[in-house]
């Protein structure tokens, strides 16, 4: 076993400090052994604990670090600002640059909205949906998770197209009553839930790629259907794509998919390792947002300068020809090859991957709601957990997480990681 005790040490102080020991659950490494590692530096593909062990990392933040840990340009970036004040409260020419370069390259947003986090994001573009068509409630899909907002928190409901149940203590009924949630892949579904709601549904809201509850890749057909029932009835469709923007291409899965939402949210990667969220859609819907409309939203740190500087440095490589190619061609190779040696080794074990994200299912099945995860194969994922740790592979703590590639995960770098998912998946057959 890899040396724990500076990162156990931390931990039992943590627990002193913060519930569960942590800032986010996912962190506390509940569905896995052990206590948390506690991580002091990264560079590149690499990072390391405060036991100085060193891993090549899937995790990347949970997504955002695209170009890797501590860019070089990046960090310039950063410090250049930071020579200059860390935030003022006021516009600044770094919020200019960043939704400039982000607007003149993605031609499904005309005006985007910067916040402080995904949650924001999708917080704000709910309140904006239903402002702007005077509407309440909402169709969200079982398997989607849009934050911790609280009309989303919720669980399907026991009927088809019912009202959902609280996913979370602290949730009043009445927040809970504006939300309709249906399964995912399922047009009946949702024709009925417009059948018994739809003279007051302001706005369905979808990850276009589901990737917080397993990769649950859906069909084109299905998006489209979402897109064409929600104009016919009037509501907006929402994309939420706050782990798939700027990550599956630079115009994300609308992009991908050539759909055209109404109102689109992101986060992750446009903060280039900072804190940031947005949200972002056309000239007429955005225009109802204060100051210019009806739809308050306000934040002190929206648009920070530092967060803006290092979004601007990061996306900048991230629009260069043929990035999101190169990124995608290493991933599928990775793919492939672990992939290969799991069925040669007849190993109930498969990647599943779009982009440069790719999630570990212990079945060969094509798995496209939450339902179809078998809850026990969870089990062998803690298992398979370890065994990637031991052999210097640090992926998130969960099995219904998915894993990241980016853009300094070279092909050498990803031979070393296929053959240590080849050592992993040998010790757990």
């Amino acid at each position: 076993m890899r040396a724990r005790e500076r990162s156990n040490t931390l931990f039992e102080k943590a627990k002193t400090l913060f519930p569960g020991g942590v800032n986010s659950p996912v962190r506390a490494f509940k569905s896995v052994d052990g206590a948390p590692l506690f991580m002091k530096k990264g560079d590149g593909p690499y990072i390391w604990d405060e036991d100085d062990n060193q891993f090549i990392d899937f995790c990347c933040s949970w997504g955002p670090l695209i170009l890797g840990h501590n860019h070089p340009n990046i960090r310039e970036k950063v410090i250049a600002t930071i020579e200059n004040g860390t935030s003022f409260g006021t516009p600044t020419k770094h919020g200019n640059a960043l939704a400039e370069l982000i607007v003149e390259n993605n031609r499904f947003i005309d005006k985007i909205r910067f916040v402080s986090s995904g949650t924001e994001a999708v917080m704000s573009a709910i309140r904006l949906a239903r402002g702007y068509t005077g509407k309440n409630k909402i169709i969200k899909f079982e398997g989607c998770y849009h934050g911790h907002v609280d009309a989303l928190m919720v669980n399907a409901g026991s009927g088809l197209a019912t009202f959902g149940t609280s996913s979370s203590a602290g949730i009043p009924d009445g927040v809970i009553n504006e939300t309709v949630v249906v399964p995912l892949n399922d047009e009946e579904a949702v024709k009925k839930a417009f059948e018994i709601h739809g003279d007051d549904i302001a706005a369905v809201i979808i990850e276009p790629i589901p990737a917080n509850n397993g990769l649950l890749l859906q069909e084109t057909e299905f998006l489209t259907f979402l897109r064409t029932i929600t104009r016919v009835n009037s509501a907006l469709l929402i994309f939420d794509e706050v782990i798939s923007g700027f990550r599956v291409g630079f115009e994300g899965a609308a992009g991908v998919y050539d759909i055209q939402p109404d109102i689109i949210t992101y986060g992750k990667i446009i903060g280039g390792g900072l804190p940031v969220g947005a949200y972002a859609g056309s000239t007429e819907i955005m225009s109802r947002i204060s100051p210019d409309g009806d739809v308050y939203q306000a934040g002190t740190l929206s648009a920070n300068p530092v967060a803006m500087s290092a979004g601007y440095a990061q996306l900048e490589e991230c629009v260069k020809p043929g990035f999101y190619e190169d990124q995608e061609k290493r991933t599928k190779r990775f793919v492939n090859e672990i992939n290969t040696f799991a069925e040669e080794n007849k190993i109930d074990f498969r990647l599943t991957t779009i982009g440069s994200i790719f999630w570990m299912k212990f079945t060969d099945e094509k798995i496209q709601t939450a339902a179809q995860i078998n809850p026990d194969s969870m089990v062998t994922f803690s298992r398979l957990f370890s065994a990637l740790l031991e052999e210097g592979i640090y992926v998130g703590p969960s099995g219904y997480e998915v894993g990241f590639i980016s853009k300094v995960h070279t092909e050498e770098v990803l031979d070393s990681a296929i053959e240590k998912f080849k050592a992993a998946l040998s010790k757990i057959a």
